[in-house]
C-alpha cells in the first residue's frame, strides 16, 4: 500500500512553521526510515500521517487508515489489553454468543473470526505476554510491556500500511530481534522513526527531514551515512576551490591597487613635465584613473561574493560535522583490580537474581552488563556506586572515582539556566566569555543560555553533560553508563559514540543499542539473565 503526501504545510500555535509545502510518495512495500534533528517534526508529520493531527494545508493520500504506534504511550494506559490490541470488541461478540446471545450485531463484530482467542493467545506468547488477561489495563505495566503489546496487534491484524515511532526505546536484546525479525518478515509498507541503527539499517529507503524539506536517500542507514560522507568530502573540496580562487582574485586586487598607484604617480609626475598640455594630461590622468577604480571595484566586489560563498560553504559542512566533546579520564595504570564480586545477590526486600553471580572488574577494562528487562542491571549498578549494599557474597570494590550517566542525565538541575549549569561544574575557572565560547562551539543557540535545563531535549543534556565534565577538575577511574542513548536523536548519538569510543579509562555500560555497543570498544561482557 502506498502513502502519498502533496503539499503539506504546518504552523504551530504560536506562529513557528514546522512543514512548508513537502511532498513525497511512499511505494507499495517499501520500508522507510524517517531522520533529522530533534525538534524537525518527525513525530508530528508521523502523526499527521496517522490521522491523530490534521495538517495546515496538502493532502495525505493512502488507501485505508495505517496502522500507528506512537512513541510515548501513557495516554492509553486506561486502555485494557483486549482494548490496545484492537480485539476487545470480538472478544465480547465470540463471549455473548457462546454464552447464548444470539443478536446479529455479536456476529458483525465477531466477523467469523472464531479462532480469535487462540490468535491473541499465540501473539502474547510471542512477546512473552503470556501471563497477562486481556481484561488487565495498560496503566500497571512496563513501558517494555506497553510496547510489546502494540507490536502483538500487528501479528493479529496483518495491516498493510505501519507507522512506528521509536519503537525499540523500550525493548531488551532479545526483544529488539523480535523486532527486527517482524520488520523483516513483513510485507507491509513501513515509516519508522527511530534513533536504532540496527533498525535502520534494515529499511531500503531513508528521507531525511529537515527545514528545506525532505530529501529521499535509496538506500539504508549505512548507505545514507555514506552519501553525507561524500557531500562532506565534496562540500571541503568546494572550499578548497573557492579559497584557491579567492587567494588569486586577492592577489589581482592588490596587483591592479598598485598598478593604480604607478599610475597616479605617473600622472603627477606628466602633469608637472612641460611636455603635454595640462588639460590633455589631466584628461589621460582621469581616464586611467576611472578604468582601474573600475577593475579595482569589480575585484573587491568578487573578493566579498566568494567570502559569502565560503562562508555558506563552512555552515554546511558545520551541519554534517560531528561534534568533538572529550571525557578525561584519570591516569591510572591500566590492570588495577576496581571491584571484586563473589557469589553477590542484590535487591531491595527480596534477592533479584535467581542465582549469585561472581565477576571482577580492573581499570582499562570496557564491561557490557546484558540481561532482559527487569533482570536487576540497573540495580547492581547501585552496588557499584554504593547505593546498595549486597543481600548474599563478598562484594570488595577498590577506592576509584566515578562518573555516572544515566538515560535521563541526572547530573543536569532542571531549575538551572545552561548557564548555571555549567558555572556548577566551573573547578577550572573559565571566564564568562569562555563558556559562552564553548557553549557556542557545542552548538547551543548563543541567545538561549538562560534557557531552563528543565526543557532541554535529551541530546541538549547530554552535549550539556559532557560540556560540564570539560570544565570540570574530573577525571574518572570509571564511567558508568545507564542506557545512554535511549533519548538522543541521531546526531547527538553520534558525539556521545565518539566521546565514549575516545575515553581511555574504565567502562561499565548498560545498553541495547547493539550499534553503539559494537563502537566503543567492549571487550568483557556481564551476563544477569
Amino acid at each position: 500500500m502506498s502513502l502519498i503526501i502533496r503539499s503539506l504545510s504546518y504552523t504551530h500555535p504560536d506562529n513557528e512553521q514546522l512543514f512548508n509545502n513537502l511532498s513525497l510518495n511512499i511505494a507499495s512495500g517499501d520500508k522507510a526510515a524517517l531522520v533529522g534533528i530533534n525538534g524537525v517534526g518527525k513525530s508530528t508529520l508521523l502523526k499527521m500521517l496517522a490521522g491523530a493531527m490534521q495538517p495546515g494545508s496538502g493532502e495525505i493520500i493512502t488507501p485505508e487508515k495505517p496502522w500507528y504506534i506512537p512513541q510515548h504511550l501513557g495516554e492509553y494506559d486506561q486502555y485494557t489489553i483486549g482494548r490496545a490490541l484492537g480485539i476487545d470488541q470480538k472478544l465480547k461478540a465470540l463471549q455473548a454468543i457462546l454464552g447464548g446471545d444470539a443478536d446479529s450485531q455479536h456476529f458483525t463484530n465477531l466477523d467469523d473470526d472464531w479462532e480469535i482467542e487462540q490468535k491473541v493467545s499465540q501473539a502474547l506468547k510471542k512477546w512473552g505476554l503470556e501471563h497477562l488477561s486481556t481484561d488487565q489495563l495498560l496503566g500497571g505495566l512496563s513501558g517494555g510491556q506497553k510496547t510489546k503489546i502494540f507490536l502483538a496487534s500487528i501479528d493479529l491484524h496483518q495491516p498493510e500500511l505501519i507507522l512506528l515511532d521509536e519503537p525499540s526505546n523500550h525493548l531488551d536484546t532479545q526483544t529488539r530481534s523480535k523486532l527486527y525479525q517482524l520488520i523483516e518478515q513483513s510485507k507491509a509498507t513501513i515509516l519508522v522513526v527511530s534513533h536504532d541503527r540496527s533498525l535502520l539499517n534494515l529499511m531500503n529507503k531513508t528521507l531525511e527531514l529537515s527545514k528545506k524539506g525532505i530529501e529521499v536517500y535509496g538506500g539504508n542507514f549505512e548507505f545514507y551515512q555514506q552519501q553525507k560522507l561524500e557531500k562532506v568530502n565534496a562540500l571541503h573540496a568546494q572550499l578548497n576551490e573557492q579559497a584557491k580562487t579567492l587567494k588569486q582574485t586577492e592577489k589581482k586586487a592588490r596587483d591592479v591597487a598598485y598598478q593604480r598607484q604607478k599610475q597616479e604617480q605617473r600622472g603627477k609626475s606628466a602633469g608637472q613635465s612641460n611636455s603635454l598640455p595640462r588639460i590633455i594630461a589631466g584628461g589621460l590622468k582621469s581616464k586611467s584613473e576611472r578604468s582601474t577604480a573600475k577593475v579595482l571595484d569589480a575585484q573587491n566586489e568578487k573578493i566579498t561574493g566568494l567570502q559569502e560563498h565560503m562562508q555558506e560553504t563552512r555552515s554546511q559542512i558545520q551541519q554534517y560535522q560531528v561534534l568533538k566533546i572529550n571525557i578525561t579520564a584519570s591516569e591510572m595504570h591500566h590492570g588495577k583490580l576496581l571491584i571484586d564480586a563473589q557469589a553477590i545477590n542484590f535487591g531491595y526486600t527480596l534477592p533479584l537474581l535467581q542465582q549469585t553471580i561472581s565477576f571482577q572488574l580492573r581499570s582499562g577494562e570496557r564491561m557490557q552488563i546484558e540481561g532482559a528487562n527487569g533482570s536487576g542491571k540497573s540495580t547492581l549498578l547501585k552496588v557499584v556506586t554504593g547505593e546498595l549494599q549486597p543481600m548474599q557474597g563478598n562484594y570488595s570494590p577498590s577506592d576509584f572515582s566515578y562518573l555516572y550517566l544515566d538515560q535521563d542525565y541526572a547530573m543536569i538541575k532542571a531549575d538551572l539556566s545552561i548557564y548555571e549549569q555549567m558555572q556548577e561544574y566551573n573547578s577550572i575557572g573559565l571566564q564568562e566569555h569562555e563558556i559562552r565560547a564553548m557553549l557556542v562551539y557545542s552548538q547551543f543557540d548563543a541567545t538561549a543560555f538562560d534557557r531552563k535545563c528543565g526543557g532541554l531535549s535529551g541530546g541538549e543534556k547530554m552535549k550539556l553533560a559532557l560540556c560540564c565534565l570539560s570544565v570540570s577538575n574530573l577525571k574518572p577511574d570509571l564511567l558508568i553508563l545507564d542506557e545512554p542513548t535511549n533519548n538522543l536523536d541521531l546526531k547527538s548519538l553520534e558525539v556521545l559514540t565518539a566521546a565514549v569510543k575516545n575515553y581511555e579509562g574504565t567502562l561499565l555500560v548498560i545498553s541495547h543499542d547493539a550499534y553503539f555497543i559494537s563502537e566503543i570498544g567492549i571487550n568483557s561482557q556481564l551476563n544477569l539473565s
